[in-house]
């Protein structure tokens, strides 16, 4: 058998886009030779795969995977082409797996996760198996992003909305016992994340650079209105306050009882629940918007 060298699967690589693993078998597959690897490829599918892999998938699923205990989870966006394929069974249960295989993952980036060997078929990488998916429905798959959360002495809780187009994860901490009740306030606040779409959780986190351009716009305005300088700075404080109640989670009406804001949801459960509960983290991820321009949240 002739030897296939590093250079040779390199070659190959190059040719037909496929990964470094499926190469290297389709090259001893063809004793070494290029052209007919590229040959065994080509009768897999997985030339093909490598030729759809540049087109663009904004459809989709987020998945939530919350490890037992939930203490830990992961939100992950998994993209295709078409919504189609989205809701099929097979697409839906490729997102489950690399939910679970992320969740069991210690790396950070997509690329890192890609040339991990897949944990449902180790024979192979998570971003070869894609590629085989990719030959089988005939549309791009993409493991588009992932967001992690820990939490020690509390809990984490998931929203997904129907369609799984757009889903929640919120992290809380408790000084009481992890317990139903606050299982049931961080799915709550999940929903008010999905509805509300905040940016922060809470006034402290708001980006400076953000904050003083609403600052500028809101003293502008006023001053567009004919309001009188020595008013302009109370005028700017009020308008602000409106700026933090939209883009801070805990200062927001809540969606199930607009007369409570968030905060007073908080510790109204913390009373029920005999400990002190604040929101640690949480996770909003829309299929699409990294590629539409939108910014996601993750907090």
């Amino acid at each position: 058998m002739a030897e296939v060298t590093a250079q040779l699967v390199k070659i190959l690589r190059e040719r037909t886009g496929v990964g470094m693993m499926e190469c290297r078998n389709a090259l001893v597959e063809a004793n070494g030779n290029l052209d007919d690897a590229e040959v065994v490829l080509r009768k897999r599918g997985a030339a093909s795969a490598a030729k759809k892999a540049s087109r663009s998938a904004k459809q989709g699923l987020i998945v939530v995977d919350i490890a037992a205990g939930a203490n830990a989870a992961v939100v992950v966006e998994i993209n295709c082409e078409s919504d189609f394929v989205a809701r099929t069974d097979d697409f839906q249960s490729l997102a489950a797996d690399l939910a679970s295989h992320v969740s069991a993952s210690k790396v950070e980036t997509v690329e890192a996760v890609l040339a991990e060997a897949f944990s449902k078929d180790a024979s192979t990488t998570v971003g070869d198996f894609i590629k085989a998916k990719i030959a089988k429905v005939g549309e791009n798959i993409v493991l588009q992003r992932f967001g992690r959360l820990a939490v020690s002495g509390g809990t984490i809780s998931s929203y997904i909305h129907p369609g799984s187009q757009l889903a929640v994860a919120v992290a809380l901490t408790s000084t009481a016992a992890a317990n139903d009740e606050l299982t049931n306030l961080g799915k709550d606040l999940a929903m008010q994340v999905a509805a509300a779409d905040p940016k922060y959780i809470r006034r402290e986190q708001v980006d400076p650079a953000h904050l003083a351009k609403e600052a500028e716009i809101a003293r502008d305005r006023a001053r567009n209105e004919g309001k009188p300088e020595k008013i302009l700075d109370k005028i700017v404080e009020g308008r602000l306050t409106k700026f933090y109640e939209e883009v801070c989670l805990i200062e927001q009406p809540f969606i199930k009882d607009n007369s409570l804001t968030v905060t007073e949801l908080i510790k109204q459960k913390g009373k029920e629940t005999g400990g002190t509960i604040d929101v640690a983290q949480f996770v909003r991820f829309k299929v699409g918007e990294t590629q539409s321009g939108e910014e996601p949240a993750a907090e």
